[in-house]
């Protein structure tokens, strides 16, 4: 019997973005140059794979600073940023450290604290507990900048002081939610400030615009990503919103829904910004061992940016 022929509209571009190519070779160059072990505090990007790959080759992942017993050896803070305190804290115990924080992260730290200096009040757009907004939260002192999750947060916000207000976001959001939020912002404060330039990171927005493209193609939408990253989760809904009547996340647990795949004719596949490229080629191989699999890979923009290495790791 002849395999069900299934087409597959591949998402260009997908997968690793520039801040965790970045973010992974300066734990591989740290190991490199500092022996092992390297600590690095969190998860250095939200994908079990990665991190497992990155424990074979010598590091260590600690939530903070105070588990790491030998404090002569370097740590290094994830891409998704640290509150300000975390620096300080490494200094007093005399350790070194690399910051592997994103440099589109850094750029909200950095608006973050000349919009507090210049007098504002300032609102962040995210998600509670999501290690960036922890980060980007712990650049400014306390009550001096608030954090609106939703439209119904953002209707409800009362600013509890007469400062200038102003406003940054998270920088994995999708345009869209982030788009009513800062709507009714506008509206109910029509002089808050917002950032000259999108918060929202280049490849959060090209692979959303990709699914969006391709979405409503599709019987099945699949990204491969970890359920604690929240470019992986948002391209996920935004798959939903784009008219594909089934959409999932595919995690290091998951198993194939073939059955789905079976009744379907045309599945898209995505990764998110953290999910290394070998993942989404497994998966295609898996389906190739049950279907006559045709690809399409269907690339909106092409991506060149690149990010440099601190350097004291060159």
């Amino acid at each position: 019997m002849k395999n069900k022929e299934l087409k597959i509209l591949l998402s260009s571009p997908r997968g690793f973005c520039a801040g965790v190519e970045r973010a992974i070779e300066i734990v591989e160059k740290s190991i490199k140059k500092y022996g092992v072990p390297v600590y690095v505090r969190h998860e250095i990007v939200h994908n079990k794979f990665v991190v497992d790959d990155l424990k074979n080759k010598g590091a260590i992942f600690v939530e903070e600073l105070e588990e790491i017993k030998d404090k002569s050896r370097p740590v290094i803070f994830s891409a998704h940023g640290v509150p300000k305190k975390i620096p300080e804290d490494a200094k007093k115990y005399n350790m070194t450290y690399v910051d592997a924080t994103c440099p589109l992260v850094s750029k909200v730290h950095r608006e973050s604290e000349n919009l507090y200096k210049a007098g504002y009040h300032l609102i962040l757009i995210g998600h509670k507990n999501h290690p960036e907004v922890i980060g980007t939260m712990g650049q400014l002192p306390n009550g001096s900048i608030d954090l609106i999750q939703n439209e119904h947060e953002a209707k409800k916000y009362d600013l509890k002081n007469d400062k200038k207000i102003a406003f940054v976001t998270q920088t994995t959001l999708s345009i869209d939610d982030t788009k009513d939020i800062i709507k009714i912002l506008k509206n109910r404060f029509p002089n808050i400030r917002e950032p000259l330039k999108e918060d929202i990171c280049y490849a959060t927005t090209n692979r959303q615009m990709t699914v969006k493209n391709i979405a409503k193609k599709c019987d099945v939408f699949f990204v491969i990503g970890s359920r604690n990253s929240s470019n992986s989760m948002r391209l996920v809904e935004v798959a939903k919103k784009s008219g594909c009547p089934s959409a999932h996340l595919i995690h290091s647990q998951s198993e194939i829904p073939y059955d789905l795949i079976e009744n379907s004719n045309t599945i898209g596949i995505s990764s998110g910004a953290s999910a290394p490229e070998i993942l989404v080629k497994n998966f295609i191989n898996n389906l190739k061992n049950r279907f006559t699999v045709i690809i399409d890979e269907i690339e909106i923009i092409k991506e060149d940016v690149v990010f440099k290495i601190p350097k004291k790791l060159n």
